[in-house]
């Protein structure tokens, strides 16, 4: 048994920070940067795509919605040409970026408000996923595991890798419990590594209620912006690896 173990970064701005991405670009496999609309700059996006490719990291492109303000963790109502035209520039400069730093964008992962309204609603996913294919059309689409972004990265016969949250409780229809709600999201490291290890091997997502959601399970992500992220993170490889489940790259499956 494998997993990846991924984590969105770069999210730092100018002379303020986030995070501590070189801290996790030490333990995790995947890297998601953020592409300058929620979160990031330039300067950031190098500097952290350049470390990624000398940890060998799969760097990964991290397009949210162009709100500073609300981290990209607010809902915004967009035509589906303005979603194709939001994932399409944000993608074009992290493959920039990333072959300035010696690297290649190999993964895609929505951010936030898009990748959870695109967990929702297919045509949502549809109109973000065709535009980055057009871009890339072999880059790996990384989808919340048992919703309609995963389905309709199937539909589109598109490379993806299912993901599952260390640090985010689940609903029982697979998508995630809002942040506004007591419980969420999970801070101790004592409790998250246990929890990967069993929906792992219960082949599923385990949700806040204790249903089982069968489903693919090829990476899991911890919030670079969550308090302890680098503890959390960890925690879950020194977990997975000594209950024998390898922490390794995912490699992008179509069905």
């Amino acid at each position: 048994m494998q997993v990846d173990l991924n984590s969105d970064m770069g999210e730092s701005f100018g002379p303020w920070r986030m995070g501590d991405d070189a801290a996790l670009l030490d333990i995790i496999t995947s890297a998601n940067i953020a592409c300058g609309f929620h979160a990031g700059d330039a300067d950031v996006m190098a500097a952290t795509m350049r470390r990624a490719a000398e940890n060998g990291v799969g760097i990964g492109a991290h397009p949210g919605f162009a709100d500073l303000q609300g981290f990209g963790r607010r809902r915004m109502k967009l035509s589906a040409e303005e979603l194709g035209n939001m994932v399409a520039y944000q993608l074009g400069a992290a493959q920039g970026m990333a072959r300035l730093a010696g690297g290649a964008v190999r993964h895609l992962k929505l951010h936030g408000a898009v990748a959870n309204m695109a967990s929702e609603d297919a045509d949502i996913a549809r109109a973000c996923y065709s535009a980055a294919l057009r871009v890339d059309p072999q880059i790996i689409l990384v989808t919340l595991a048992a919703t309609a972004s995963e389905a309709v990265a199937r539909e589109l016969g598109a490379a993806y890798a299912n993901e599952i949250f260390a640090d985010r409780a689940y609903n029982d229809d697979a998508t995630l419990v809002d942040r506004s709600k007591p419980g969420a999201v999970l801070h101790d490291p004592a409790i998250v590594g246990k929890r990967m290890e069993d929906m792992i091997r219960a082949g599923g997502i385990i949700t806040e209620s204790g249903k089982r959601i069968p489903c693919r399970i090829d990476t899991i992500c911890v919030h670079g912006d969550s308090p302890g992220a680098v503890a959390i993170a960890a925690a879950v490889r020194d977990h997975l690896t000594g209950s024998g489940i390898a922490v390794r790259q995912f490699s992008g499956a179509t069905a």
